[in-house]
């Protein structure tokens, strides 16, 4: 209906304007400096209708979509602001998130030092104790063998005293003979041939 009525509007004007333009030059006159009333009321009357027209069927639909298009505009604007203000939060906490992360592993770290300079100082305080144990055991184990090396000495002695008051006992000698015996005794046990009873 509605392109009816506009086809009807347009067939009305149209057709009022060539026989304007034929008066106009039978008259002599060229159509576009005369001034003819006709022409102008005409023309009046086909503006209003087709001010009219429009308002009625395009400019409604025109505004229409120009503000459902504006309305889309700023609803894209406005999500895209909430998005912004999303994508600041989440890089806010990401930020946070990274910052607790970096100190979490500065305290890891320096958690895992003083656990090594303890382990250190546990296996120097160990390899001390046990180097002072064996130490210490050494000591001991010399302080025996030396005890058995005095007592082996001492049965030695007495028995090398034994054996010398034995070979003096036997024969019946003067003083120069026991200084010659004794002599040639340390002689022996020197040269390590040591003479036993």
């Amino acid at each position: 209906m509605r392109t009816r009525f506009v086809a009807f509007a347009v067939a009305a004007l149209t057709a009022g304007v060539p026989g304007s333009v034929r008066a106009a030059e039978e008259a002599g006159t060229t159509p576009l400096f005369s001034v003819n009333l006709g022409t102008t009321v005409w023309t009046a009357i086909v503006f209003l209708m087709l001010l009219g027209i429009l308002w009625k069927f395009a400019w409604g639909p025109i505004l229409a979509a120009a503000d459902a298009r504006e309305k889309g505009i700023q609803d894209a604007l406005d999500e895209a602001a909430r998005r912004n203000d999303e994508a600041t939060k989440l890089l806010e906490e990401h930020r946070r998130q990274l910052s607790d992360a970096r100190r979490q592993a500065n305290e890891l770290i320096a958690e895992g030092k003083a656990a090594g300079e303890r382990v250190r100082k546990e296996i120097e305080e160990k390899a001390r104790t046990e180097g002072q144990g064996i130490v210490d055991r050494a000591r001991a184990e010399i302080e025996r063998e030396r005890d058995a090396a005095i007592d082996a000495l001492r049965k030695e002695s007495v028995d090398l005293a034994l054996a010398a008051a034995g070979k003096l006992i036997l024969e019946n000698m003067d003083q120069a003979k026991d200084r010659k015996l004794v002599e040639k005794y340390l002689d022996d046990l020197a040269g390590g041939t040591g003479a036993r009873a």
